[in-house]
Formats: C-alpha cells, structure tokens, sequence
C-alpha cells in the first residue's frame, strides 16, 4: 500500500512540475525566437511621425521639458522616404545609412555586419527609419533658447562633406539671420559611435542664453514577445541614470508617467534584445535626462546641459555622443573603459550573476574563436568545466560508496529508534562522524552546475556574439530551439507543434543520456526517489525541449561525460555496483 500510495505521489509531482513548468518558462525564462522570425528593430510596428522637442529646456528650468505631441502624418514605405529630400551618407566597416539635412537627424543606420533572420539572402538589421515611416527611429541634436530663431525639425543644413565616413567628419550649418550662426560636426570611428560637436556662435550685438541637448526617439515598441522585457533580460528604456544602471523602467512605466527624470546621466536610450541605440554626454558633464513618453506610442531618451550665456563676439561649443549599433560585448566594454562611459557594458542585462556570467563568456568566445564552430566551443567548454569539477565528483563517489557500505547500519538505527526521530537524527549523525561521511557531498555538483547551465542560458540569450551561430546540419542557429520536430516527422507534415510538445531530436538525446546516466547510479533504497529517477528523464525532455540548441547540446555533452566518468569510477569504487549487505 505504501508503495503504491509512493508512485502516486511520484506521478503527481512529476506532472505538477511538468504542466506548471511552461508558465514559470515563459515569465521567467522566455525561450528564443525561431530563426526565421527575427525582424528589423525600425519598421515592425507602429505608425506616425516622431516628437521633435520644441522648447528642451526652457530659459530657466532645470530640466527637460516635454516635447509637444507630433501632428499626424501618413504613413510610408523607408524607401519612399529616404529617396525624397537632402542626404548626406553614412558609411563605416559596421554600418551604412545617411543623415537627413532636414532638421539634421540621423534617421536612417542599417547594421551591415547583422542580417534579419540565418537566410542567405536576408536583408540586414535597420536600426533607425526616417519619421513617417513604421516605427520611426532616430536620433537628433539641437538648441533651446529664449529671444532667438533655434533650428528646428525642418530646418534644412547645408553641409561640408559628402560622406560621413571614420575617415571624412562632416558639418552642417544654419544661421538664423539674426546673429547666430549654429554648427553640428559630426565624426564617426569604424564601429558604432557617433561625435557630434554642437557649436552656437555670436555675431549679434547683445548676449544670447542657449541650452544644447540630444535626444533618441522612438516611435512604437517591440511586439514580439520574444523581444519584450522578462525577468532575465531588460528590453525598453535604459541607461546609466542618477548614479545607477536602469534595468526597472518599462515602456508601460513611461506611458503611466509620462517622464522619468533624472539629475545626472553618463548614457541613456532605448535596448533590444541585440541593439542599443543611447546618447551620451560628455564624459563628467553634469546635465538634465528624462526618459519619457510626450505622446501615444512614443518614446524619448532626452539630457539637456544648463543655460550658458554667450557673449557677442564668442560661441560656445559642446559635446555629445551618439552610439547605434549591436550589443557587442568586447565594444561596448572598449568605450566603457577608453572613453569613459560609466557602465555602458550594462546595456546587457547579464543580472546579479555578471561576474560569473562573463568569465563564462570571454572563455566560449575565445574557445570559438579558436575553433570556429559555436556547438564544438560549447563541447569543449563543458569538457573544461567537467575536468574542473572531476575532483569533487570524485569526492562524490567516494561519499556514495561509503554510504552504500554503511546502509545496513543505516536501516538498523531507523529501525531501532523509529518512534524516537530526534534520537535517531542524532544517532545517523554520530554514524557518519565516525565512518567519515558526508551526506551532502553528492549534492555537491549538481549545485555547481546551476549557475554554470544559468551563466550559459543568460550568454546564449543576451550575446548578439552567439547569434545564428550554426552547429551541424540542420542546426543553423544555437540561440533558438531545434526546428527539427518529432510530432510533425521534422517538417514532413504542415504544423508546428507548440512549444510543450515540441520535442526535437536534442531533446530526445538529452532524454535518453539522461535515462542512461540514472540508470548507471545506484538505486535509490527510497521508492518515492527510485519512481522519480524514472520518469526524471522523459520530464527533462519536455521541459528543455523549447530551450535555445546550445543549451541542448551543453547538457548532452554533460550526460555523456558523466556516463564515461561513472564508469570509470565504478572501476575505482566497485562496492557501488555491490548490494548491499543484509
């Protein structure tokens, strides 16, 4: 009856655990994308033009005020657009665009290096679209000021240069007529990084008060579930704000409250899952941010310096940065230690655990490169943390086999003191001081290895270093699950499974080396365990079976390494295999 009322309890938790798995999945650890569904940042979602600030801040004021709500205008294709009006190109080794000399935004960075999904003939990522266009995107500079003409969303620059290039900075200029003359040189370095240097200069005969400021603007936010914010990875407004990194406001807190202000900023803008789009000051300014919401369904990054005066004769020149590019952990450290941009690497959200999580990284990443295939790296990582972990589960093993020994004492002290559980715990303890055991020592590794497969999960979701990395044939992207389905005879028949039944073929290894590895350990005395350790396996399968391949392939190479190292052991430790004696 006991046993019988055992294995209902083993079926039941395991089903528990099994239904309920998917809910805690999706909230706290969402599964990636397929690979063909990855879309461009700019023109996925939303309509309408962008708010340009027209009075950021005002003479006075402290901080940046709301820019006024953008009238509505048609929507149209990014080409369309971008073929109308005054151009000046962008190119670099990383990425391509154009700044628009209306209004002097740069509105148009498509990521040369990145395509949108692993099909060979995929366009790259567009990261900025012109307003007017879905999901409008950019960034701009500009002035406030009291008393005088500032550029505007239409002003139209003239400019000195053809080509934004690391090798060929570009000016624009405009003068208002009344005195002032207003500059914007724009530099770009090979990768991702713009410098603008904003120059108000005085001819007029009397004083004039201006504030310069640089914003991001956004128009709509991701509708992929996969690109929205989760417990293990912040999507949304972000930044190094107040003399802290922002990982806690949403787009749904910005259209709450309009505006998040801020008394002092290194960088701020939007995040993706794989792209950054921020303004930064210059290093030590102190200036005014916001992050806020001026209109429906659109958003701005914003910081504003204070009012200077400038004198006739004079100008006053200040700098901005602008990056727009992918979330490449080696470049955004570069500009966090070179220039100085306080925490921008945290534009990752690698979590409390980043000082695990990124030795795990730069160890994968150097493997990679050393080997050039994504899935071997992995291999060989495991491996290394295997060789690492062998003296502790060689301690793990010799516990086991000490406690095999000892079992018949075991059940004889349970036994003999049965009605009395304090005198049996403390019996039991006396028992393994004097045979030198440790209980927990077998829990040992599997302790260990929690943070490792988590460090693992949060690099294979986070790194755009790790993405569309291909393994062996039909595995062409390690960041997304295995698009080999059993239920649907691997794409034979035309439907997806859902993701609870989605069972591939690394699913059905990591099964199956699972099943083997417990059916090499001793068999627990405890039918409750022995039941568990049963149906473990095939759980396993179904719960990992959404999970990105790299993981897969980590934790197959794991089961097959501890299958060879319980042989081995098994030679060295063979009272293991032995029953116990009665």
């Amino acid at each position: 009856m006991d046993d019988k009322r055992n294995l209902i309890a083993a079926i039941l938790l395991s089903a528990a655990i099994l239904i309920g798995w998917n809910f805690i999945a999706d909230k706290y650890f969402p599964t990636p994308a397929k690979p063909d569904v990855t879309t461009t940042v700019a023109g996925d979602a939303g309509a309408g033009t962008a708010a340009q600030p027209a009075g950021v801040p005002a003479a006075g004021s402290a901080a940046p005020a709301a820019p006024a709500a953008p009238a509505p205008q048609a929507v149209r294709p990014i080409a369309a657009v971008l073929a109308e009006g005054q151009r000046v190109p962008i190119e670099t080794p990383a990425l391509s665009g154009s700044i628009n000399l209306a209004g002097a935004r740069i509105d148009d960075i498509t990521l040369t290096k990145y395509r949108q999904t692993i099909a060979k003939d995929s366009p790259p990522v567009r990261l900025f679209a012109p307003a007017g266009t879905k999901a409008a995107y950019f960034a701009s500079l500009g002035w406030s000021a009291q008393g005088i003409e500032v550029p505007g969303p239409t002003t139209l620059w003239t400019a000195t240069g053809t080509k934004l290039t690391p090798a060929t900075p570009v000016t624009l200029s405009w003068s208002n007529g009344s005195g002032q003359t207003f500059r914007i040189e724009y530099s770009i370095d090979a990768h991702y990084l713009i410098t603008a240097k904003q120059t108000i200069a005085n001819t007029g005969s009397a004083p004039v008060s201006a504030s310069s400021y640089a914003l991001i603007d956004r128009h709509g936010k991701p509708t992929d579930p996969h690109e929205q914010s989760s417990w293990t990875n912040h999507i949304g407004p972000t930044g190094f704000l107040g003399g802290k990194s922002i990982l806690d406001v949403d787009y749904k807190d910005l259209d709450e409250s309009g505006a998040v202000k801020y008394d002092s900023a290194a960088w701020l803008g939007f995040t993706d899952k794989y792209w950054l789009a921020a303004v930064v000051p210059a290093k030590g300014e102190r200036v005014d941010a916001s992050l806020g919401a001026p209109s429906a369904d659109n958003y701005q990054a914003l910081f504003a310096r204070k009012f200077a005066s400038v004198a006739p004769g004079r100008q006053v020149t200040t700098t901005s940065r602008i990056f727009a590019g992918a979330k490449e952990v080696n470049r955004l450290s570069t500009y966090q230690d070179d220039l100085g941009i306080t925490r921008l690497s945290n534009a990752i959200d690698w979590g409390w655990f980043e000082f695990f999580e990124v030795p795990i990284f730069k160890l994968l990443d150097w493997l990679f490169t050393q080997v050039g295939n994504f899935g071997v790296a992995i291999m060989i990582l495991t491996l290394i943390i295997r060789a690492a972990m062998f003296p502790i589960a060689q301690r793990q093993f010799h516990s086991m086999a000490q406690m095999r020994i000892v079992q018949p004492k075991m059940k004889a002290l349970q036994e003999r003191h049965k009605d009395d559980k304090p005198k049996m715990q403390q019996e039991l303890m006396k028992l393994y001081k004097d045979e030198k055991i440790n209980p927990l020592a077998g829990c040992l590794p599997i302790v260990i290895q929690i943070p490792i497969f988590y460090a693992l999960y949060k690099v294979l979701m986070l790194t755009i270093e790790m993405r569309h990395q291909p393994f062996v044939l039909w595995i062409k992207d390690l960041s997304a699950p295995d698009p080999l389905h059993i239920l649907n005879l691997f794409g034979l028949l035309d439907f997806n499974p859902p993701a609870f039944l989605g069972i591939g073929v690394l699913a059905l290894l990591l099964g199956v080396t699972m099943w083997l590895q417990f059916r090499l350990n001793p068999q627990a005395t405890d039918p409750v365990q022995q039941q568990v350790f049963k149906i473990m396996p095939w759980m396993m399968m179904f719960i990992m079976a959404p999970f990105a391949a790299g993981l897969l392939v980590y934790w197959i190479t794991n089961n097959c390494l501890s299958i060879a190292q319980q042989q081995w052991m098994y030679r060295k430790f063979p009272q293991l295999r032995a029953a116990p004696a009665k």
